[in-house]
């Protein structure tokens, strides 16, 4: 039998609420989504001016963070022409993400959840969601 550590409602809040902070301070209007360590959906908000383009990337790079276990940047990195990885962007549905801004959730070296944010450019995503995981490192006392 297997045990599985997920995110809870409120912890995932309190993801969301860093990855605001970070974006009022940008003055960017994000979309964030969070998602269990199976991709599935928790909690996403949409930041009044957020692109509504953007929230069903959000939600992708939320799902890829979380399944793939590597930030989405990563897969960027790795899905050029020639490469081993390259077309892994079109797997799963086509919601396989390699914008930056999708980031896993571990706490105690186990996956939890994923979060993605999208609405700015790819590297200011990115430094959303960094700063989301921070935010919730540091509110909740726990150790990725």
């Amino acid at each position: 039998m297997l045990t599985i550590k997920r995110l809870s409602f409120e912890e995932a809040g309190i993801l969301m609420a860093g990855a605001a902070e970070k974006a009022n301070e940008m003055k960017i209007p994000m979309c964030t989504a969070v998602t269990d360590e199976s991709g599935h959906l928790i909690r996403f908000d949409r930041m009044d001016g957020g692109k509504v383009s953007s929230t069903s990337i959000a939600i992708d790079k939320a799902f890829t963070g979380a399944v793939a276990r590597k930030g989405t940047h990563v897969y960027n990195e790795l899905c050029q022409p020639g490469k081993p990885t390259f077309g892994i962007h079109v797997t799963n549905g086509g919601h396989f993400s390699i914008i930056g801004g999708g980031l896993p959730v571990f706490v105690d070296g186990q996956i939890v959840g994923g979060i993605g944010v999208s609405s700015g450019t790819a590297h200011e995503d990115q430094i959303c969601a960094e700063a989301a995981l921070e935010y919730f490192y540091k509110k909740t006392g726990m150790k990725p």
